[in-house]
């Protein structure tokens, strides 16, 4: 079965902030470019047909109460969790285990969107 998850965006007030403090708690560089009127940042994956990207449209504000995406933290959720803060952003759930899936944790980001993390278990 193909990923449920295809595409996602994440609406940023400031592209600049939203886009550093993500490459900083990822450890990764986000692709801008221009869609029509509206600016993006995007999310680089590994495997075709399942990213997302940070969207600056002043038809959408950053909101906590939103639909809640998990970024692939696979691994590294420890290391996330510990850029979060001095990238300006704060950690609302702890590394929380949630059973044979692995680990999740939540996030605010520095637009205040509520962003959860999620690491697999290790073999």
């Amino acid at each position: 079965m193909k990923s449920a998850l295809n595409w996602f965006e994440i609406p940023v007030v400031e592209l600049p902030r939203a886009t550093k403090f993500y490459e900083a708690i990822l450890k990764t560089s986000l692709h801008q470019e221009r869609f029509g009127d509206t600016d993006l940042a995007i999310l680089r994956a590994d495997e075709p047909g399942t990213s997302g990207a940070l969207v600056r449209d002043p038809k959408r504000k950053p909101n906590a109460d939103g639909t809640l995406v998990y970024l692939n933290a696979n691994g590294q959720l420890d290391r996330v969790l510990g850029r979060v803060a001095e990238a300006g952003g704060a950690v609302l759930v702890g590394k929380t285990d949630i059973g044979g899936p692995g680990f999740i944790a939540i996030i605010r980001d520095t637009e205040g969107n509520q962003v959860g993390l999620h690491s697999e278990r290790a073999a």
